[in-house]
């Protein structure tokens, strides 16, 4: 069980939003807030990232910039523009035959559950901007300059290569901060959860058998720890409670079930660890504001 394709998958709905553009002269565009994540991959050229606050940042060939909560921002090719002053980014390719063009961007956003989002997500920075630095992450680079490939050279089948590409590009941008992140604060927060041998064994407990009826004391022998040692690490790495975070993840679960599925409300309610649909449905509407079977109407459809 990997628990980090777990937390992918709780963050992740549908496919990517994207555009290739490409700029020469002078530009700016101002992209956001999304009800997703955005990102940016410089394929050629430069430009400055403008936060809406704060200095801009150089951008070159190769950076790689995700924001995780959807903040809005700006990209120009000067720094002496405020995000708010730039006019909008079309939502529609515009990436004109224009082999000389200066900058070629792949832009876009990843659509988001923000009600199902893994705890993680929340930890995540503003901005996460991963430069292009010879001998580090290779995978993220070879997603880079596949995507590259695609984007200036634009060859045959690269409208069902590209989708694939950003989804690979998700995972190892965020594989690649937890590693950048771990060196930069070792032994704290979810880049040490997901390497501490204890905290990572347990983890993969509850997300392989979220039905099961774990309690503290059960974790805590497996993990072969007093009660309360074990209670103190868990919380302090994955900032809740390992009661608390087992109640999440089968509600997390079962929500990904009503929404990707068809099977019964018991049916799911057993899956994730409820003895009756009554029970499964008050802590889910105390979760997420909604009543199971209203949260899966709401969420069906094409």
């Amino acid at each position: 069980m990997d628990v980090f394709t777990d937390v992918i998958a709780t963050m992740r709905v549908g496919r990517a939003k994207f555009t290739r553009t490409r700029f020469s002269g002078s530009w700016g565009h101002r992209f956001g807030p999304y009800p997703g994540a955005g990102f940016h991959v410089v394929v050629r050229g430069s430009c400055w990232l403008i936060p809406p606050t704060g200095e801009p940042t150089r951008l070159d060939a190769g950076d790689v910039v995700f924001l995780p909560h959807g903040a809005m921002h700006g990209l120009s090719d000067r720094p002496d523009r405020t995000a708010t002053e730039l006019p909008p980014a079309r939502e529609t390719d515009d990436a004109p035959d224009d082999p000389d063009a200066h900058t070629h961007l792949v832009c876009g956003a990843y659509r988001l559950d923000r009600g199902q989002a893994h705890p993680f997500l929340r930890t995540l920075p503003e901005v996460l901007h991963l430069r292009a630095r010879p001998g580090r992450h290779p995978a993220l680079r070879a997603a880079v300059d596949l995507l590259g490939a695609d984007v200036v050279e634009s060859k045959p089948g690269a409208g069902a290569a590209l989708p694939a590409l950003l989804d690979l590009l998700l995972v190892y941008l965020l594989r690649a901060w937890l590693e950048e992140e771990s060196e930069r604060s070792p032994g704290a927060g979810w880049c040490a959860a997901f390497t501490d041998p204890v905290i990572a064994a347990t983890l993969r407990h509850v997300h392989r058998e979220p039905a099961h009826r774990w309690t503290v004391a059960e974790l805590a022998g497996r993990a072969g720890m007093s009660r309360t040692a074990f209670a103190r690490r868990f919380t302090a790495l994955v900032g809740q409670s390992p009661m608390a975070y087992l109640t999440w993840w089968r509600l997390s679960s079962g929500a990904r079930m009503l929404r990707d599925g068809d099977e019964t409300l018991a049916a799911v309610a057993r899956q994730v660890g409820y003895t009756s649909e009554f029970a499964f449905a008050t802590a889910f509407k105390r979760e997420f504001g909604v009543a199971p079977g209203r949260f899966r109407r709401g969420t069906s459809g094409p």
